[in-house]
């Protein structure tokens, strides 16, 4: 006998994630949160992309519509360009450009050099308020591309839509010399780490199917 259905919500509006997590065989409802990220500030990459993850999850799991045998997903981006040689700390955080010349100066400032992309991933247990989760981290390393080609792709609109102005399943994919880690993580959501956080409130991710 088939166990029912689990109800996952998906608190973003990132087609990306939307289309990832349908890859897998899994239909989410999509409530965005509407959390203003400009709240949370000053903490390092890994940690900021964590708890902006957490606080949208919790925002739409408090929500009346949210069905309450449901698991509530939240995730959140935020791209670390690596110090330069010589410097010490943690590397600059950065999140979608304002406009297409911060959208410029982020890829000049890119190109030839390597960067962490963190996925803070938060779920939910809506009856039980349980709560798991984690940060993927994935390396990127990123082409030294020409000003035409950061012209070119800029004037798309795309690195407006996304975090760290580039994404793997876009226009910028040519860009990207190679990664270390999970690629969807880069795209916004892991399988692997949903799946690890499933299993940490004992629900099994094929019921999610």
């Amino acid at each position: 006998m088939t166990s029912a259905r689990v109800p996952l919500v998906l608190a973003s509006a990132s087609p990306a994630r939307l289309a990832t997590l349908r890859s897998a065989g899994i239909e989410p409802v999509v409530i965005v949160s509407g959390v203003d990220e400009t709240q949370v500030s000053g903490l390092p990459p890994a940690e900021l992309a964590l708890q902006l993850a957490e606080l949208k999850c919790a925002a739409v799991a408090a929500r009346d519509d949210v069905p309450p045998d449901a698991l509530v997903l939240g995730c959140d981006s935020v791209l670390e360009l690596q110090p330069v040689a010589g410097s010490h700390g943690h590397g600059e955080a950065l999140g979608k450009p304002h406009d297409a010349d911060e959208a410029r100066e982020r890829w000049r400032a890119m190109r030839g050099r390597t960067a962490v992309l963190h996925s803070g991933h938060s779920l939910r247990e809506v009856a039980s308020g349980r709560v798991a989760a984690a940060t993927g981290s994935t390396l990127v390393h990123f082409a030294d591309v020409s000003d035409e080609e950061v012209e070119a792709y800029v004037a798309t609109g795309e690195p407006l839509h996304v975090a760290g102005a580039f994404t793997l399943d876009g226009r910028s994919a040519p860009f990207v010399d190679g990664i270390d880690g999970d690629p969807g993580n880069v795209i916004g959501l892991s399988l692997p780490l949903l799946r690890s956080l499933l299993a940490k409130l004992d629900v099994p991710l094929v019921s999610l199917w």
